[in-house]
């Protein structure tokens, strides 16, 4: 799968799950809103790929790591998700769980 489809699929799925429309995420991130809905909507049928400083940007509104736009596995997405989540007190906790599995 490429990464435009992935970061398609990321996008919306992530846009989806705050309960945000294609506009109301474009406006929050900064994207003039007359050309919100279009971009949004063009980056999530893949037909652009946001450059990195606006994948952050819809990341940050999103409430999601921006590298979890880019995950092209969908367990690794969620690992990204959920480490994202974490307080950094505890970040360094989970990390040495996991490299103790490998």
């Amino acid at each position: 799968m490429s990464n435009i489809s992935i970061t398609a699929t990321r996008l919306r799925e992530a846009r989806t799950n705050a309960g945000l429309s294609q506009r109301q995420l474009g406006i929050e991130a900064g994207i003039d809103p007359f050309s919100a809905s279009p971009r949004i909507n063009q980056y999530e049928r893949g037909k652009h790929t946001p450059d990195y400083n606006t994948a952050s940007r819809l990341a940050k509104v999103l409430n999601v790591p921006t590298p979890y736009l880019y995950a092209e596995e969908d367990d690794l997405a969620e690992i990204i998700l959920a480490f994202g989540t974490l307080p950094k007190r505890l970040r360094k906790k989970a990390l040495a769980s996991l490299k103790d599995l490998t």
